[in-house]
């Protein structure tokens, strides 16, 4: 990734502006190089494969608890229904500018069909999605009152898909990456079963075939068989739970040392992962960057990981240096975070923030 002609001008202007303009003018001048940077990337096809869900919200007030159990009665006012999971993964791509194409396997059941019209309603295609009588389409229900999550209920299901269903998923990737020029693939594992070891060997070596940068999102059960990625992103807890090592969190040293170990064995380029209170780290095989969480108000953490993996992907395809895509993921988690239920952080709020 060529990042020093961006960090040249950039310099160069700064130095200019430190003399002749005050401060309000050079954030101005920030804003609109961003923004040229991301104009670059609009409409770009990504192709997302992984685990899609149904995130139902049933919101309601409390006024009491139940004779029945010491638990709240919820006086429900209305329901929502969202895209989650990898779906969460195309809303955010799409909100950014990018043309996310969604390949995976749904139930032929209502959470399904919801599912569906939920992406068409998004503007995006629902061709590549396979439907399928033995499977059952995940839905996590919570319900919540005011901006508290009081219950969440997952209908799901894990076990992975047969052969015969990761064969059919391999012939439509295969006719996607020859026949469209596919500038990403990320691939969003949520250990509903819809990601397998020999999906994640036929899709990698296609990508490098045709040169298309590969991010992912881990689980535990695919962690160790995901190579020659260009970013990989799991959570802390993920990470140390993956490679089987522990560390304290703001060990920050201790952290990288562990990733440039894995990251050399799995053949990996860069590796993100989120510390929760503590930020992000992002790093390569040659040097890390912490980026510290920003203080904001915290109402819901649910997405946050979809979010973050979104915004690497459309820094990394706008050309920006590996410090500025942990950066500007960071502010888009946090902004993810200040509202309730997954939320879709769009391209205008980000640069507003950035």
């Amino acid at each position: 990734m060529n990042s020093m002609p961006c960090k040249t001008i950039i310099f160069t202007h700064f130095l200019f502006f430190k003399y002749t303009y005050n401060f309000k003018t050079i954030l101005l001048f920030f804003a609109m190089n961003y923004k040229q940077q991301f104009t670059t990337i609009q409409s770009k096809p990504v192709l997302v494969i992984g685990d899609v869900m149904v995130d139902t919200y049933i919101w309601g007030n409390v006024d009491r608890i139940s004779p029945e159990a010491p638990v709240p009665v919820v006086s429900v006012t209305h329901t929502e229904h969202r895209l989650g999971g990898a779906a969460n993964v195309v809303k955010n791509l799409s909100a950014l500018g990018l043309q996310p194409i969604i390949c995976t396997v749904i139930g032929n059941d209502e959470a399904g069909n919801t599912m569906r019209n939920l992406l068409l309603e998004s503007g995006v295609s629902d061709e590549h999605c396979i439907i399928h009588n033995q499977r059952k389409t995940t839905v996590k229900t919570r319900i919540l009152s005011g901006n508290h999550q009081i219950l969440r209920v997952d209908n799901e299901q894990t076990n992975s898909i047969s052969p015969e269903l990761t064969a059919e998923i391999c012939k439509k990737i295969q006719k996607l990456l020859t026949s469209k020029k596919i500038a990403a693939i990320v691939f969003q594992d949520y250990d509903k079963g819809v990601i397998t070891k020999e999906l994640i060997d036929f899709v990698t070596k296609f990508a490098h075939k045709y040169n298309i940068p590969i991010f992912v999102d881990p689980k535990k059960r695919n962690f160790l068989y995901y190579n020659s990625t260009t970013l990989f992103k799991p959570n802390f807890k993920e990470f140390t739970e993956g490679i089987g090592k522990q560390c304290k969190k703001q060990d920050i040293e201790h952290v990288y040392i562990l990733a440039k170990e894995f990251m050399l064995k799995h053949s990996i380029e860069m590796i993100m992962i989120t510390l929760s209170e503590h930020g992000i780290f992002i790093a390569n095989q040659h040097n890390y960057t912490h980026i510290p969480s920003q203080v904001r108000h915290v109402a819901d953490v649910s997405g946050a990981g979809d979010t973050v993996i979104s915004t690497a992907i459309a820094c990394f395809l706008a050309q920006l240096p590996i410090e500025e895509i942990a950066r500007v993921s960071n502010i888009a988690a946090g902004l993810a975070c200040e509202q309730p239920g997954v939320v879709t952080i769009t391209l205008e709020q980000l640069l507003t923030h950035i």
